[in-house]
C-alpha cells in the first residue's frame, strides 16, 4: 500500500474500515472508509462484519476517476466502476476463507453448519465480483494460479517489495552495527504471528526433540498453547521493535519458515540480512529462496521432515561455510535485492500506463 502511495501520493485510500489508533501507516493517505466505520467494534473486530464487506465496497462511487487500483485479498475487487474507468486489481490472494483456506476457517461442527448460508452467498458474490476488474496483477505465481483456478481470470505477476533499507548484513567492525550484536548466536529464528495456520507448533515439536536453541518473534492467540508446549531451549520474544528484530535476524543461524504463504516477506527480510531460510516447499517461499544457495526446503509439514531439513542444514553449514555452494551472506542479500522498492515501482507504474493506453485504444 505504501509503495503504491510513493508512486501516486495524491491518490486517496478507500477502505471498508480501519483502526485509527493502530493504523499509523494510514496517516499519509486521505482515507475514505465505508459505512462500516460507524458500526460498534468495527475498528477492532471488523471480522464480525465479514458478511457486509460486499455491500461496503459496492457503496463507493468512483465516477470521478480514470483509473482505480484495488489492492485486495477479499471484497475490494467488487467495486463498481463506470465503463470509462479502468479497474486494475492487484490481488493478494482470492478470498482465503472462501477458497484455498476454507477448511482452516470452518472446521466442521455447529459453526460450519450455521455459517454455510452466508458462505454460500459470499462464494457466489465473490465469483461475480471477480469478473469486474478489467485486468489482474498477482503478487506471486502461487496467487496467479489461484486466480485462474477460482476466478477463471488471467493475471501477470509483479512481486511486492521488501524494505531493503531496513535490513543489512551484520558488520561487526561498524559502529552502527555492533549495537545489534547478540552474544549467543547459536540459535534459529521464527518470525510470525502466532496463529494456527502459521504452523509454529510444528517448529516447536522439532526443536523440542532436537534440543537446539530456538527464538520466536511475534504474538497472537496461540501464544499460551505454544508456550505450554515448548521446552526450555525455546524462547518467546513477543513483539519487537524494528531495531531489535534486525539484531535477531542478523545473529541467527537461519530462519525457519514452516507455513504456506501467498508470498511471504519474512524469507526476504532474512536474506536481506544475509541469513538463509529453512522453508516448507510450497507457496511464495519457492519463488524467493534459491535451494542450496540461500536456503533449503522440506516437503511435508511434519516434524520428521523438518528435523531432516534442519540436520541437513547443519551439515551443509559446517562443510560449506564461506565456500562455493555454501550459504554465503552475500548470496542471500543479492537474492533479496531482486525484490527492491525501485524494481516494484518501475514494474507497477509501467504496467498501469500500458493498461491505460490499451484501455483507451
Amino acid at each position: 500500500m505504501l509503495a503504491l502511495h510513493e508512486i501516486w501520493p495524491e491518490a486517496p485510500l478507500y477502505t471498508s474500515v480501519y483502526n485509527r489508533e493502530t493504523s499509523h501507516w494510514a496517516k499519509v493517505f486521505k482515507v475514505i472508509p465505508s459505512f462500516l466505520q460507524n458500526f460498534v467494534f468495527s475498528e477492532t473486530n471488523h471480522e464480525f462484519y465479514f458478511w457486509l464487506m460486499p455491500f461496503a465496497f459496492e457503496s463507493f462511487s468512483f465516477d470521478e476517476y480514470d483509473v482505480v487500483i484495488s489492492l485486495t485479498s477479499e471484497a475490494a475487487k467488487g467495486i463498481i466502476t463506470k465503463p470509462e474507468t479502468l479497474h486494475l486489481c492487484y490481488c493478494l490472494t482470492p478470498t482465503r476463507y472462501l477458497w484455498s483456506g476454507y477448511p482452516d476457517y470452518f472446521k466442521g461442527g455447529v459453526f460450519r453448519l450455521l455459517s454455510w448460508p452466508a458462505v454460500a452467498y459470499l462464494k457466489k458474490w465473490d465469483k461475480l465480483a471477480a469478473q469486474r476488474p478489467n485486468s489482474y496483477l498477482a503478487i506471486s505465481k502461487t496467487v496467479q494460479k489461484r486466480i485462474k483456478d477460482y476466478y477463471g481470470r488471467e493475471s501477470e505477476v509483479i512481486y511486492p517489495p521488501v524494505e531493503l533499507e531496513k535490513f543489512e548484513i551484520l558488520n561487526t567492525k561498524s559502529e552502527t552495527n555492533t549495537k545489534y550484536k547478540i552474544q549467543n548466536t547459536k540459535y534459529f529464528l521464527v518470525v510470525s504471528r502466532l496463529v494456527k495456520y502459521k504452523k509454529v507448533d510444528l517448529v516447536i515439536e522439532a526443536f523440542n526433540e532436537l534440543g537446539w536453541n530456538l527464538k520466536i518473534v511475534g504474538s497472537g492467540r496461540e501464544m499460551g498453547n505454544l508456550r505450554r508446549k515448548a521446552r526450555k531451549n525455546i524462547t518467546f520474544l513477543g513483539y519487537l521493535t524494528e531495531e531489535n528484530l534486525l539484531g535477531y535476524y542478523q545473529n541467527c543461524q537461519a530462519v525457519v519458515f514452516p507455513q504456506e504463504e501467498d508470498f511471504g516477506l519474512v524469507p526476504l527480510e532474512a536474506q536481506a540480512c544475509g541469513k538463509p531460510v529453512i522453508a516448507f516447499k510450497k507457496g511464495g517461499a519457492t519463488e524467493t529462496i534459491i535451494e542450496g544457495k540461500t536456503g533449503i526446503f522440506f516437503n511435508q509439514q511434519e516434524k520428521e521432515d523438518l528435523i531432516t531439513a534442519l540436520r541437513k542444514f547443519e551439515s551443509l553449514a559446517k562443510s560449506c561455510e564461506f565456500k562455493p555452494g555454501g550459504f554465503k551472506p552475500e548470496d542471500c542479500r543479492q537474492q533479496a535485492e531482486k525484490f527492491s522498492r525501485e524494481r516494484f515501482a518501475a514494474e507497477f507504474k509501467n504496467k498501469v500506463e500500458q493498461e491505460w493506453k490499451n484501455f483507451r485504444n
